[in-house]
């Protein structure tokens, strides 16, 4: 079983950054792809970014150039070491949601039924 938990979501002023991470806990296999996903109020969950075990990252359009995903993926076997963060620049109102880290192993899934496990999620405020 795994076990995501989110952190580092608030309230910041549309321009400002924010980063959020996402620690596991459980066996992650190295072929497991994770994702962030977010959803706002009254909207459907959507995807946002993605990296895989060797590096690969893939993002929505709407965040690309204003995100960056990264991870800290030293030892299946490690699991204190196995976290992922998301680095969130020029922030705008429209980026506020609660945003939820995912793994799975469909490598560089958009789908969030491609993803096995989930965190509780984090909320991420934006105001104008």
């Amino acid at each position: 079983q795994v076990q995501l938990v989110e952190s580092g979501g608030g309230l910041v002023q549309a321009g400002g950054s924010l980063t959020l991470s996402c620690a596991a806990s459980g066996r992650i296999f190295s072929w497991y792809t994770w994702g962030w996903f977010r959803q706002a109020p009254g909207k459907e969950r959507d995807f946002v970014a993605a990296i895989t075990w060797s590096g690969n990252t893939y993002y929505a359009d709407s965040v690309k150039g204003r995100f960056a995903i990264s991870g800290d993926f030293t030892s299946s076997r490690d699991n204190a070491k196995n976290t992922m963060s998301l680095e969130m620049n020029s922030l705008s109102p429209e980026d506020t949601a609660v945003y939820y880290c995912a793994v799975g192993n469909v490598v560089g899934a958009h789908q969030g039924s491609d993803y096995d496990y989930w965190g509780q999620g984090t909320q991420v405020t934006v105001s104008s």
